[in-house]
Order: C-alpha cells, then structure tokens, then sequence
C-alpha cells in the first residue's frame, strides 16, 4: 500500500526548518497540497522572517508540487485565522494538519523566569490549540480532518531544564485525548508524535555526534505521514528516533481497593508494593475506563 494525499491539502507549522520541512516537502512529494507556516525566529522564538517558509514553497513548486508560505505567529488567533482562511481561498479544504512549532526557553525551574515559562507554553500548547481550533469546524464541515501534534521525550518523561517545555510537551496529550473523543464521529483523528532528531532545537545539547547521524528528521517524517494518512489510528502517540519507532501508552496499575475504614494514608502506604505493582497494567480508551475498574473492585468482581 502506497500512502498517497492526492487532492488533500495541509497545513505544517514550523515548516520552515527542520521536521516541519521534512513533512511539508514529504507531503508535497505524495501530492498534497501545502500551507508552509514559519514564524522565522530564533530558536527562543524572538525575530521573525518568512524567508525559511519561501525557501521550502521554492523548493516544492520547483519540483511540481503546489505550495504557499504563511509566517503567522501560531500563538496569535487573527494571523492563525488569515492563515486558514488564505487556504480556503486558494484550494476549499483543510484535510491535514501537523502542529510542529516550537521554542526553547531552557533553564532550571529554580533560574526560570515564569515569562518564560508562560513564552513557551503559548507556542507549543497554546499555539496548537489556537491552529486546531481554525481548522476544526472546516474538518467537521466535511466529515474529515487530520491533526498531529508534536509532543517530546520531555513531555513523556522529563527532562532536566526543560520544565516549561515538558509541561507544554505533555498538556498536547491531554488535548489529543480530548479531541479524539468529539471527533470521532466526523471523521477527525487525532495523533502524536513524540520525536527525538537532529534539528536547530538539539544540535547543542550535548548529544554525541554518532546518535545524532542517526537521527534524521526523515525518520521521524516516515511516522508522521502514517499518522495523517487516510487510513490513520487515532489517539496514538508514537515515539521514534533514528528509525525506531514505539507506541507509547498512558495505563494505571490494576492497584486495590480499601473499604470505607481503610482509606487512610497508612494503608495506601502499607499497599504500596501493589498499588505500583507494573506487572499488571489497564490501558483505557476514555476516562469512564478507571472509574469502571473501581466500581468493580469494590463490588468484589
């Protein structure tokens, strides 16, 4: 099976570098049409050019695909809606949607300013909320859409320094979480990636020069376009880096319950061992999932 976007069409944030380069020229290589937004900032997201986005149009109408640049700010509602808008002028559809911007304001909590805590949250949550939200009653409208959202190892699992970033990383699952359940019946579904690769945003964190050969944005692009195609999942993370890829889960252990007299934090510290036993894991596909396995418990099932 060929994964083809013959008559759809994108828009691919922070396209104008890195990742979002990779899927925009990916995308366009399969057919599809493609909105290139990049703000051209600086890597903390000060600044601004649309030259990297006209770069990557160059590129893909040069070689026969159809294209247009956009430089809106994401964390900005009106340029985000003249965005959509430009590309429901031009072709009458938004089918596909990849949120890839993002900024870096690292540093320890303790040294961290919360501007800058606030700064990249705007643009990574924030901002894919913003793009979401303009695309979303269009893919209602016509009974499809597809919307990828760029998490990070740091919003699976935290890394030092990266506080805000993280948190940003991790609220996009949430989101993910909840958009996959009110799209559902339109035909929206909703996936993640979260990603390690050689892009403006790693080359100086220290990463040794034979990891970082591996990971190419490609590799990442390759899970990208499964996660936008046609006969895409839904509510899936997948992590991948230099041509490994895993479905990563959010699952509670199978844990115990305490009658009325017993729910004191003495006996959840008595229960521990089992509480945080990993050998026995639910996976549930919506909040109700838990609840459903207390109530069980409970009842002695």
């Amino acid at each position: 099976m060929t994964i083809e976007f013959k008559d759809r069409v994108a828009i691919v944030t922070g396209a104008g570098n890195g990742l979002g380069r990779s899927h925009a020229l990916e995308l366009a290589k399969r057919g599809a049409k493609v909105v290139v937004n990049d703000l051209g900032g600086a890597r903390d997201g000060t600044g601004g050019s649309i030259s990297a986005a006209e770069e990557v149009v160059n590129h893909i109408n040069a070689s026969g695909g159809e294209a247009i640049a956009d430089g809106a700010n994401v964390a900005d509602d009106a340029q985000v809606q003249a965005m959509v808008d430009a590309a429901m002028e031009k072709w009458g559809r938004v089918d596909i949607l990849i949120n890839n911007t993002g900024i870096l304001r690292d540093k320890t909590f303790h040294k961290m300013e919360i501007k800058d805590f606030r700064a990249v949250l705007e643009v990574h949550l924030v901002g894919s909320a913003i793009c979401t939200h303009a695309v979303w009653p269009i893919m209602r409208d016509q009974s499809y859409g597809r919307v990828m959202f760029t998490s990070s190892p740091s919003g699976l699992h935290g890394i030092f320094g990266q506080a805000n970033y993280g948190a940003a990383k991790a609220g996009m699952i949430g989101l993910m979480n909840a958009l996959h359940l009110e799209g559902a019946k339109y035909n929206i579904r909703i996936n993640l990636v979260s990603p390690s690769a050689r892009t403006r945003m790693t080359e100086d964190l220290g990463i040794p020069e034979e990891i970082l050969k591996m990971w190419t944005p490609e590799a990442i692009t390759a899970a990208a376009i499964f996660l936008v195609s046609d006969d895409a999942p839904s509510r899936q993370i997948i992590s991948c880096a230099g041509g490994g890829y895993a479905a990563a889960h959010i699952v509670e252990t199978s844990g115990v319950f305490l009658p009325p007299d017993k729910q004191t934090p003495e006996k959840i510290a008595a229960h521990w061992a089992k509480i945080s036993d990993k050998s026995d894991v639910n996976y549930y596909e919506n909040s109700s999932g838990p609840m459903s396995n207390f109530m069980a418990k409970a009842q002695g099932k």
